[in-house]
């Protein structure tokens, strides 16, 4: 059996949906001819923890650690922070106008440069080199962000010649927050080079979108791969929950201000008002890290009430959610790129079977997959009258009780199937060191 050493920052314990990529790609590699070994972070600095994901990790498995800094301490004492406060994006927080937290995100951005990992490159470089000498491996396979975990394999392919796949979760220089970084034009030139040397010294480049493969294959790279999120279908095997007794629109993930969907709440709102049992019935449940003027915006229109929201959930409960609620939510980054965002929870959304809103462009892969596969439907981030009749729409359904499942086969989708093809490309670019 060949080999591939994954270096994945993300790794159990930790939690959200980053670990998932490399996670359920080491879970399936076995029965595609390829054995995993995973490199990651010794000391890492999560934002969430589940400790529900070790049931992925399978049995005999090399995992290699390697020790890192991150500069996290010194971002919570200059924004005020307490120590044991775990960070989550940056850009999540809402707190862009203190000049504390704008000279963190400038720190961040011009000084820690791919990103806060950096230091997690040249121990591991070193590590990796020497283990590598006394264990072949037949491929490397990096997933960013962090996209500090591509300079580590960068560092060890110009060392060692093994042939190297290189995956973005996200782009580099065209992620949505990318400007936001304040970069000064050295910090730009510098974090544009190094995403050059990956496209140029990797053997193949994926992404998970095909409007972002084509904006990646804009600015210089190669032949570049789609590989989707996608979803497990062990996750759902035994998942029996009831319907919720609610008109439930639910959300699970991350609200920043970039997917405040300000219209939504504001039909929700109008319909709320017209309606009393509509009002009656209605609950928006969200769930994961949610900005301030998310909820401000949504108590402000009187649905207070209405409201039920979470920190964090574990995966588990997080999946029986998703199966009882009536309608669920994908709200898109209201930014530039928004039309290659394929959210990793679309696809569990679509195993969950639940009818499925996405807020946001009608030409966006997700709102093209979801139509595709008459999974769901669309709204424009302003198009208020579009919304309002959407949602009347689905509680009429929701009160005949016609809110009906999808079943349309999404297999193409699942792990196994995305393992399958990664494993395709992976046999590839060994062929070529051979």
């Amino acid at each position: 059996m060949k080999k591939v050493l994954i270096i994945s920052y993300y790794w159990p314990p930790s939690g959200g949906i980053a670990v998932h990529r490399c996670l359920k790609f080491a879970k399936y590699l076995r029965e595609f001819g390829w054995e995993p070994i995973i490199c990651t972070a010794d000391n890492p600095e999560y934002p969430v923890l589940d400790e529900g994901n070790f049931i992925d990790v399978q049995k005999g498995t090399t995992i290699l650690k390697t020790k890192t800094w991150e500069p996290y301490n010194l971002f919570k004492f200059i924004t005020g922070k307490k120590r044991e406060d775990r960070i989550h994006n940056v850009f999540l927080e809402e707190e862009e106008t203190t000049f504390a937290h704008k000279l963190g995100i400038w720190i961040r951005g011009n000084i820690f440069i791919p990103d806060a990992r950096r230091f997690w490159i040249n121990p591991s470089v070193k590590y990796l080199t020497k283990y590598l000498k006394e264990n072949k491996v037949d491929a490397l396979f990096t997933n960013g962000p962090p996209q500090s975990t591509h300079m580590i394999a960068y560092g060890v392919k110009m060392k060692t010649g093994i042939p190297w796949h290189a995956d973005f979760q996200d782009p580099w220089t065209q992620v949505d927050y990318f400007p936001q970084l304040m970069l000064n034009p050295i910090s730009l030139k510098i974090h544009k080079a190094m995403e050059r040397r990956v496209f140029n010294n990797a053997d193949k480049v994926t992404i998970c979108s095909d409007t972002w493969k084509k904006d990646l294959e804009l600015i210089g790279a190669k032949d570049v791969g789609v590989i989707v999120w996608g979803y497990d279908e062990d996750d759902f095997a035994n998942i029996k929950v009831e319907m919720s007794p609610k008109f439930t629109i639910s959300h699970y993930g991350s609200l920043g201000p970039d997917r405040n969907a300000k219209t939504l709440w504001k039909a929700l709102s109008i319909i709320s008002e017209e309606n009393k049992q509509f009002a009656d019935d209605l609950e928006i449940e969200l769930a994961g890290f949610i900005g301030h003027s998310i909820i401000n915006k949504i108590e402000s229109l009187g649905l207070k009430g209405n409201l039920s929201f979470f920190d964090h959930l574990s995966r588990k409960e997080t999946l029986e959610r998703m199966h009882r609620s009536q309608v669920l939510l994908l709200i898109l980054n209201n930014m530039p790129n928004v039309n290659g965002r394929l959210p990793g929870k679309l696809f569990e959304y679509l195993a969950s079977r639940r009818p499925i809103v996405v807020i946001g462009p009608e030409e966006s892969d997700a709102s093209q997959i979801v139509g595709g596969l008459n999974a769901g439907s669309n709204c424009g981030f302003d198009d208020l009258e579009k919304t309002i009749g959407l949602i009347k729409n689905l509680y009429e359904k929701f009160k005949s009780n016609t809110l009906l499942s999808n079943e349309t086969d999404i297999s193409e989708y699942s792990n196994r199937n995305l393992t399958k093809k990664l494993a395709g490309y992976l046999n590839q670019i060994s062929s070529y060191h051979q």
